[in-house]
């Protein structure tokens, strides 16, 4: 009821019931002003245009916010379960997520590039703990198994998939610092050109 006060179409309903009212007074309607005030006010509330649809979304800096606390939860779990992961995959999820808290702690560069913060937001809350989750919550010796019909091993599978993770993760680093990569490039081809070094 509230919200409704402040709506366009109350708005605007107003305004049609103070012209009937203004009616009214000029002596243009005369003891039926009242029903005037009200039509007109109905007439104009319903011909108002409805209310902007606003959905909420976090900021940028919220969401990191957020996103980076998962992260390091997420690292916290899988090392108290690193015993039950294949060798060196501990080292890659640590290397994914460090890419990605970093890049998560440059929320005004990624509110500047929805995509990216996209892709960094998903990276970071779904593709990484679910590849992890998915293999710790096999059996042990499911997870080492060989497929029979020569397919990777879940625990190959969750090796290439840290990879393929890792790469993107780069990629979208690659992407969001392609301005200071080709800055500092400038600035080494202008220190050589200056004075004509070339060494």
């Amino acid at each position: 009821m509230i919200r409704y006060l402040g709506s366009t179409k109350n708005l605007v309903g107003c305004v049609g019931g103070l012209v009937g009212l203004v009616l009214h007074l000029t002596g243009v309607v005369g003891a039926l002003w009242p029903v005037v005030v009200a039509a007109l006010y109905a007439v104009g509330a319903l011909l108002a245009p409805p209310e902007k649809v606003r959905l909420v979304r976090e900021d940028a800096a919220t969401e990191a916010s957020r996103v980076r606390t998962g992260l390091a939860e997420l690292v916290g779990q899988v090392e108290a379960h690193a015993s039950r992961l294949p060798e060196s995959t501990m080292d890659s999820v640590r290397r994914v997520a460090g890419v990605l808290d970093d890049l998560l702690g440059r929320a005004d560069r990624l509110a500047a590039d929805p995509d990216l913060r996209h892709t960094v937001v998903r990276l970071a809350g779904t593709d990484l703990p679910l590849s992890v989750q998915t293999y710790l919550n096999l059996p042990w010796w499911l997870a080492v198994k060989r497929r029979a019909d020569g397919e990777p091993s879940p625990a190959e599978e969750l090796v290439g998939q840290l990879a393929l993770l890792d790469a993107q993760a780069h990629d979208v680093a690659e992407r969001l610092f392609a301005a200071d990569r080709d800055r500092q490039s400038d600035h080494t081809r202008y220190l050589r050109d200056r004075d004509g070094y070339d060494g």
